[in-house]
This record gives structure tokens, sequence and C-alpha cells, in this order.
């Protein structure tokens, strides 16, 4: 069980759109910073910070895999996060849509 803190620290980290918005892809398949940044049409080193404070607050993993380093969501064991991540809207059709382009 989260201390209130851990909790507030979570929420945080949530409460920015870009961040929220690569929990709402990550909750449909892992992903290189490669695609990510691909999918949200901005920079690499934007994204990067995101998923770094992602990583820190223990809300994604990371597997490196060869030169490229793969994301994917680190909430089974926070439920209050988990019920959250999945209310979001489906991002499904975006990243449909994006590997229909060739990507990923």
């Amino acid at each position: 069980m989260q201390t209130i803190e851990e909790m507030s620290e979570s929420l945080k980290l949530l409460s920015d759109k870009t961040r929220l918005t690569i929990m709402a892809l990550l909750r449909h398949k892992e992903m290189c910073v490669c695609d990510i940044v691909d999918l949200l049409e901005t920079t690499q080193p934007n994204v990067s910070q995101h998923l770094k404070k992602l990583r820190t607050g223990g809300l994604i993993n990371e597997e490196r895999r060869s030169q490229w380093i793969y994301y994917s969501l680190n909430v089974e064991d926070k439920p209050h996060l988990k019920q959250v991540i999945d209310q979001l809207p489906s991002m499904k059709e975006r990243i449909d849509a994006f590997k229909s382009q060739g990507c990923t």
C-alpha cells in the first residue's frame, strides 16, 4: 500500500498532458522513444524528459534492446493509478493509423 505522499507524487506526474498521453499510448503496447516522438509530433528531448520523470516516479519500465530503449507501463502494483489509466481515451486508432503509414 502506498502512502499519501507517494500517491500524491504519482498523481502529480499524471497531471501533465504529455505524460498522460504517453501513459495512454503505453497502455496499448510498449514503445521506443522514436515511436512516441512521432506519435506526439514533438521533439526527442521533450519526450525523453517526460519519460525520465515517469521512470523515476516508478510509473514506467525501460528495457534496452540493442541501441533502442523500449518503455512499458509499471502500474500493476498501483491499483489507484491503474484505474485512472484504464479510463484514459483509447489511443489504438492513432497507433494503428501510425502503423499503416509504415511506422513502428
